[in-house]
């Protein structure tokens, strides 16, 4: 992968992180890019959720389209090239989809492999230059809660971790450990 003139745009600060310690240019965006979008050429980067059960926890993809729920292509492109990735279909969601019933329908709708909710604000800018996104979380996996956890500028919120772990406890771990899975993946992708 040639990340010469990308700025890598993420969502969260965990994403960030993951981006900084490989020397990749960075933003953090934030949730739904409430930060801004930034100038130049783009790359979404970070973690995803799965729309079907062909992608497991760690899976690696590099995006050749984005898609709204209609299936409708918002951005199409060259994969970026890396190492291990599989080439993939990205869902851009407003929303943070949890539910596997909900999962299998927009799979269904848009043929999407993943789902994340800043692809698509980065594909509508014009900007886009390339979808990297891991599987952080399965198209069965119990994450309700897990917005909860994040400001909406990418930070973390500390009491809201907190909360999610203390009511949602086998869910939360689960969600947790598979999300640092996820995250040292998408590290090992871009070494």
């Amino acid at each position: 992968m040639d990340a010469d003139g990308l700025t890598f745009a993420c969502a969260t600060s965990a994403e960030e992180r993951v981006a900084k310690r490989r020397g990749l240019p960075t933003a953090r965006v934030g949730l739904r890019a409430v930060n801004g979008v930034p100038p130049g050429r783009l790359v979404s980067f970070g973690l995803a959720g799965a729309l079907h059960d062909g992608l497991r926890v760690g899976d690696v993809l590099d995006a050749t389209r984005v898609v709204d729920e209609r299936g409708e292509t918002l951005w199409s492109g060259s994969p970026l090239g890396v190492d291990g990735a599989r080439e993939a279909t990205v869902l851009a969601s407003d929303d943070l989809v949890y539910d596997a019933g909900e999962r299998r329908r927009l799979h269904e709708s848009s043929g999407a492999d993943a789902v994340d909710m800043e692809s698509g604000v980065l594909a509508r800018s014009g900007r886009l230059a390339g979808v990297l996104r891991v599987v952080s979380d399965d198209a069965q996996s119990s994450i309700e809660g897990v917005d909860t956890t994040i400001h909406p500028d990418g930070r973390t919120d500390v009491v809201g971790l907190l909360r999610f772990v203390a009511t949602r406890r086998g869910d939360a771990i689960h969600s947790l450990r598979d999300a640092v899975s996820a995250l040292r993946a998408l590290e090992r992708a871009v070494a």
